[in-house]
């Protein structure tokens, strides 16, 4: 069996006679070098199907070019949007994203930073990990700039972007409320999370300046098979609500199968039901969800400005929350 010679620089400095450093000038994003010098390099590069090794690089300039993104879980179909989005704005600066997936134990905080820092990467993106503290601290501590994404914990000198969550669930509430309905129930995510924290402060908020309290209240922990049992304890009773504000749209599409499929409700006849994020599938004919839009883009645009900012040496603080929207569909 014959093995095919890798391809290395100095085959590419040959066939296109420049020096093999010139041909990493080339490959480095930044690098000054002229343009005949490039066209020649990429030339020959071409020809010979030549990849610059990019790790290699990264341990001779201390510079990855990498950006870790940390999630706990995928399903929630607001996440694979971020995702989308950050690969591309960071792609478009020069940078790749590593996916590193965390669940919720002290145990897998470690397993993660070993991951993050055996990659060396140049930044960190923490997007709603139960863990963003633990990890934050220790990638700070060995010097990786880490911003966190529709996650704050209220620590000092961290850098988050959110939505303005608060305003959020207080839209929620008076959009509920203008429907005409009084028994308003909240189907709450994670209670650690500063998301739902925000969320339901602004939705009571806008209750009580309404002079209403909240007539039932269950928690799905941002999960489907959490939703769905919390619809139907908060559902299957003779007093139940008239209107509901669950704290994510995935959450949302749970409850509202519980409430048509097996309770037999009509959505929003019986039940006025509202989301939270905007995820594309809120917007499909079998949901047609009313929820609060997070404008995903300009969550991403802001995350990725203050975390390039912070690589390259600048000081940055906390943006102030991001805009929400209500979108209105039929489901309210």
């Amino acid at each position: 069996m014959t093995t095919t010679r890798k391809v290395t620089s100095l085959d590419v400095a040959k066939r296109a006679g420049v020096s093999r450093s010139a041909v990493s000038r080339v490959f480095t994003p930044g690098a000054s070098v002229s343009e005949r010098t490039a066209s020649k390099v990429r030339e020959a590069a071409n020809a010979l199907g030549y990849r610059p090794n990019v790790l290699a690089r990264a341990m001779l300039t201390g510079k990855s070019k990498i950006i870790g993104l940390v999630v706990a879980y995928l399903d929630n179909h607001f996440y694979p949007t971020v995702l989308e989005l950050l690969s591309e704005a960071l792609e478009r600066e020069g940078y790749h994203v590593l996916v590193f997936m965390a669940a919720h134990s002290a145990d897998d905080v470690e397993d993660v930073v070993s991951q993050i820092l055996d990659y060396q990467v140049d930044g960190l993106i923490l997007a709603s990990v139960s863990l963003s503290s633990d990890l934050a601290d220790r990638c700070r501590a060995s010097g990786v700039p880490v911003v966190l994404f529709n996650r704050k914990l209220e620590a000092e000198g961290e850098l988050a972007v959110v939505s303005d969550n608060r305003m959020g669930g207080r839209l929620a509430a008076e959009h509920l409320i203008s429907l005409g309905r009084t028994r308003i129930g909240h189907i709450a995510g994670w209670e650690g999370a500063s998301t739902q924290r925000d969320r339901e402060a602004g939705f009571m908020e806008g209750l009580r300046a309404a002079g209403l309290g909240l007539f039932a209240r269950e928690v799905g922990d941002y999960r489907l098979p959490r939703a769905k049992e919390a619809a139907r304890r908060m559902f299957d009773t003779p007093d139940r609500p008239d209107a509901v504000f669950v704290a994510n749209d995935y959450m949302a599409f749970g409850v509202m199968d519980v409430l048509r499929s097996e309770l037999g409700l009509r959505v929003p006849d019986d039940v006025a039901l509202i989301g939270f994020d905007d995820v594309p599938s809120a917007a499909w004919p079998a949901y047609s969800l009313t929820t609060i839009r997070q404008h995903a883009e300009a969550m991403v645009t802001t995350a990725v400005e203050a975390l390039l900012s912070e690589i390259g040496g600048t000081d940055v603080t906390s943006p102030a929350p991001l805009p929400v929207t209500l979108v209105r569909r039929t489901s309210a």
